[in-house]
């Protein structure tokens, strides 16, 4: 799957990107993203697909335990329940 940020959330990040505060329009309150999560979101452009991201963050995070993958599973179906991102026009679910 490919993920892309919808165009209704407006964000505000810090220096460096430690965190992001994301709020879809038709929300009343702000998602703020740390860590990993923000990290997540940085990766998600369009056109990296769910794996590409995962094998990122396995290497950015040096993890190798292979437990990584349903927690990034769970966490983009968190941002598409959401709206804060969407499938990918012509992307396969």
């Amino acid at each position: 799957m490919i993920w892309h940020r919808s165009n209704n959330v407006a964000q505000v990040c810090t220096e460096p990107r430690a965190r992001v505060a994301l709020l879809h329009l038709d929300a009343t309150q702000p998602v703020v993203l740390e860590g990993p999560a923000a990290v997540i979101w940085d990766l998600i452009d369009g056109q990296r697909s769910e794996q590409s991201i995962l094998a990122e963050l396995e290497a950015i995070f040096e993890d190798r335990s292979g437990q990584m993958q349903a927690q990034v599973e769970d966490f983009l179906a968190s941002l598409e329940a959401q709206r804060l991102i969407e499938a990918a026009r012509g992307a396969a679910r």
